[in-house]
C-alpha cells in the first residue's frame, strides 16, 4: 500500500512539474507574442517619416498596360521584398477602390507571418473626385459626394484591420491643385474629410497614432499664392498632421524653363559635368517651390512637419521632355536627381515618397513612350535602372526576382554606353 502510496505521490509530483513547466512555457509564449506584437506595432508614422532607417517610396503594382490587371499577392510580396532590400521601410499607394491596396497589406501580413523581421509600413490613400470628374463638364464647386464617402470608409476600414501596417492616410492626391482639370475639388472638401478621420482618432475609432494629411503640389498647399490662399486652406494645414508635398522640376523644365540649361561658363565643361550642374539647378528649384510653401505655412503662425510625398524624374519620353523637347530624360538623369533628393531630404530629416518604384506601362497606354510610363527605378522585368545599380553590385537583390526575372542592371551595367545615349540640355 505504501508502495503504491509513494508511487501516486511520485506521479503527482511530476504531474505538478510538468504543468509548471507548460504554465512557464505558456507564459514565456504569451509574452513572447505580446513582445512580437508590440514590435510590430510601436512604431509610428512619427517615428517613421524622416527616419534614415525607413525610406519612403510611392508604389503601385501593375504590370500591365490597364488597371483590369491586377497584380496578385504573389507579384506584390516580390515587390515588397525587393524594396525592404533597397530600404525602404514605407510605401504610399493612391486608392483602394480596386483591389491592389487591399493586396498590398495582404502581402505585407503574410511576409511579417513568414518573417517576424519583416518590417513595411504604408501611407494609405484615399481617391478624391469632384463632381462628374473625368467628364467633359467636371463641377470643382461640388464633390463626387457618393464615391468619396465610400472610398473614406474602405481607408478608415482598412486602417483598423492593419493599424500594425498603415500608418498614415492622405485623403486625396493632387485634389486640390488647378491643374488636376479633369478632377480637383475646393480644399473644404479635403478639409471636410481629415475632420471626419481626425475625430475618429479622438473617439477611437481609428488608431490614435495614425497620422493624417492630404498629398498634394507645393503650389495647393499654399506655394503659389493667389486663389490658392483661401481660409479653408489655413484650415486645413491646421487640421493635418503633417504636409505632404509635390514637388517636380522635371516638369518645369517644359513649362517653367529657366532654370533648366546649360549656361555661360558652364559651355567649357566635360559632358558629364554640364549635366551635373543643371541636375542640381533642377534640384534647388525644387527646393525653391518646398520654401514657398513652408514660408507660408510659417507665416499663418501654424508649425506642422513638411515630407515629400512625391517627386520623380522620368528615364525616357517621347513628349515635351525627351529628344524632341527639352532632353531632360534619361536614366543618368533620372539617377542623379534621384540621389539629390534622397541627401537633400534626408539632411533636413524629411521622408521622400520617391515616385516611383516600378515603371507602370497603364499610366499612359495609348502613348507608350509617354514619359508617364517610365519614372520607375525599376523597369517593368525588374531591371535596376542607373539611379540603383549601385545595389546591384552591393548584393541587395541576391535572390530575388520580379516575374521570374533576377534583378540585374540595365544596360548590363555599362555605363559609357548609358552616356551614348544621353543628351545636353539645352544651351542658353
Amino acid at each position: 500500500m505504501k508502495t503504491v502510496q509513494i508511487i501516486a505521490i511520485a506521479l503527482s509530483l511530476l504531474l505538478c512539474v510538468a504543468c509548471g513547466e507548460k504554465a512557464v512555457k505558456a507564459e514565456q509564449v504569451e509574452k513572447t507574442t505580446e513582445t512580437s506584437v508590440k514590435s510590430a506595432t510601436s512604431k509610428t508614422a512619427k517615428e517613421i517619416l524622416g527616419n534614415p532607417k525607413y525610406l519612403a517610396i510611392s508604389y503601385g503594382g501593375y504590370r500591365k498596360t490597364s488597371r483590369d490587371i491586377q497584380p496578385t499577392v504573389a507579384e506584390l510580396k516580390e515587390d515588397m521584398k525587393i524594396l525592404s532590400a533597397m530600404g525602404v521601410g514605407i510605401l504610399r499607394t493612391y486608392n483602394v477602390q480596386l483591389p491592389m491596396a487591399g493586396n498590398v497589406l495582404a502581402a505585407i501580413t503574410e511576409l511579417k507571418k513568414e518573417d517576424p523581421s519583416f518590417e513595411m509600413y504604408v501611407m494609405l490613400g484615399a481617391w478624391i473626385n469632384c463632381e462628374n470628374a473625368w467628364t467633359e463638364t467636371p463641377n470643382h464647386e461640388a464633390e463626387s459626394l457618393e464615391d468619396n464617402t465610400e472610398e473614406v470608409r474602405r481607408v478608415v476600414a482598412f486602417a483598423n484591420q492593419y493599424p500594425d501596417i498603415v500608418k498614415a492616410i492622405a485623403i486625396g492626391n493632387e485634389a486640390m491643385v488647378h491643374w488636376a482639370a479633369s478632377y480637383f475639388v475646393r480644399p473644404s472638401v479635403i478639409l471636410k474629410y481629415v475632420n471626419q478621420l481626425q475625430n475618429l482618432k479622438q473617439t477611437g475609432k481609428l488608431p490614435k497614432d495614425i497620422w493624417i494629411t492630404s498629398s498634394d503640389n507645393y503650389a495647393a498647399w499654399g506655394g503659389e499664392g493667389g486663389e490658392y490662399h483661401v481660409e479653408d486652406l489655413e484650415k486645413l494645414i491646421q487640421a493635418v498632421d503633417f504636409i505632404s508635398m509635390h514637388i517636380y522640376p522635371m516638369h518645369e523644365t517644359h513649362y517653367k524653363p529657366e532654370f533648366w540649361g546649360i549656361f555661360g561658363d558652364e559651355e567649357k565643361l566635360s559632358k558629364t559635368e554640364k549635366i551635373d550642374v543643371a541636375m542640381k539647378r533642377a534640384r534647388d528649384f525644387g527646393i525653391a517651390q518646398y520654401q514657398r510653401t513652408a514660408d507660408y505655412v510659417k507665416g499663418l503662425g501654424i508649425d506642422k512637419p513638411i515630407h515629400i510625398g512625391e517627386t520623380g524624374w522620368a528615364s525616357s519620353s517621347n513628349g515635351f521632355y525627351g529628344e524632341s523637347g527639352t532632353k531632360a530624360t534619361d536614366e543618368y538623369k533620372e539617377g542623379l536627381y534621384y540621389q539629390l533628393m534622397r541627401d537633400w531630404t534626408a539632411k533636413k530629416g524629411m521622408a521622400c515618397f520617391y515616385f516611383e518604384a516600378f515603371n507602370e506601362n497603364w499610366k499612359d497606354e495609348k502613348n507608350p513612350g509617354g514619359s508617364e510610363n517610365f519614372f520607375g527605378l525599376f523597369d517593368i522585368n525588374g531591371k535596376a535602372k542607373y539611379a540603383v545599380w549601385d545595389l546591384v553590385d552591393q548584393g541587395a537583390f541576391e535572390g530575388l526576382s520580379r516575374g521570374g526575372n533576377a534583378i540585374t542592371k540595365t544596360y548590363d551595367g555599362d555605363k559609357d554606353a548609358l552616356l551614348q545615349e544621353v543628351s545636353l540640355p539645352p544651351s542658353k
